[in-house]
């Protein structure tokens, strides 16, 4: 009877540890309804339940309306005034021995898409690249935050792809134009609260076949890490974005391509290629 009791109670505590590590991580959307007014909203199963206002701020709540996921169209999770962008920050990006500080650089928060947007390749682009990256989202005003308690400024992660022009890139004396246009800038499926940031999954696939695999464990500087250094120059608001950088090497998209970002724990990041004017 003890044992009986005994493996109940060591089935009933792990069940229950599991309840918790799935509870501990909330799926968060931004949503429209027929072109209308984008809202937050928490995603649980096929039903969104509309929020007041994005997740991390203080006071948002559940509003009572909820709609069914098939029926609304997913835009990007993010909604920042700020977008911070990583290079060289995985070993398997770089050549010969990193560097002492982040490649940091900015790109406007308009160049950023949701889910089922297309990558617009400009009329000019011939030579448009594909980045697999993690995406973190900050939390709460940032400013001179040690790298120990940066993960607290955190609020959740997506999944994100970089699109980058490299003849751009290699002949512009700031990279705006070969990374920050219009479309360049995917990010989703959903915002995800509850992971850890340190030991994620990242792949990326061209037309279904993998072309880019590595984990967060392999940066050179930690999503915490970029936080605390970039809080030491720039205030960070609730919203902003942090790219990791990308792993591995890249190729070329083409229009009727499609470029998939899966980061473990977030979704499949899923964009069509189209040719702009």
């Amino acid at each position: 009877m003890r044992r009986t009791f005994s493996i109940t109670l060591a089935g009933l505590i792990i069940s229950t540890l599991l309840g918790d590590i799935a509870a501990a991580q909330t799926q968060y959307v931004r949503y429209s309804q027929n072109g209308g007014t984008v809202s937050w909203g928490v995603i649980e199963g096929s039903t969104i339940h509309q929020l007041s206002d994005a997740p991390y701020l203080e006071g948002t709540t559940r509003t009572g309306q909820s709609v069914q996921r098939s029926s609304v169209k997913l835009e990007a999770p993010v909604d920042p005034k700020l977008v911070f962008m990583t290079a060289f920050n995985f070993r398997s990006h770089i050549s010969g021995d990193p560097a002492e500080y982040p490649g940091l650089f900015l790109v406007p928060a308009n160049s950023i898409v949701g889910p089922e947007d297309p990558i617009v390749r400009p009329a000019e682009s011939t030579n448009l690249h594909y980045e697999a990256e993690l995406v973190s989202v900050v939390g709460k005003r940032a400013e001179n935050v040690s790298v120990e308690d940066a993960p607290e400024y955190i609020f959740g992660v997506s999944a994100g792809n970089d699109v980058s022009e490299r003849v751009w890139q290699a002949n512009d004396i700031q990279w705006v134009r070969a990374k920050g246009s219009r479309g360049f800038n995917a990010v989703g499926p959903v915002l995800v609260e509850g992971l850890d940031m340190s030991n994620l999954e990242i792949v990326g696939r061209h037309n279904g076949e993998q072309r880019q695999h590595g984990n967060s464990s392999d940066l050179i500087f930690t999503m915490a890490h970029m936080l605390s250094y970039i809080s030491t120059y720039v205030t960070l608001e609730p919203g902003d974005l942090i790219w990791s950088g990308t792993m591995g090497s890249t190729q070329a998209m083409e229009p009727g391509d499609t470029y998939e970002v899966e980061v473990q724990g977030v979704g499949v990041l899923s964009n069509k290629v189209v040719q702009g004017k």
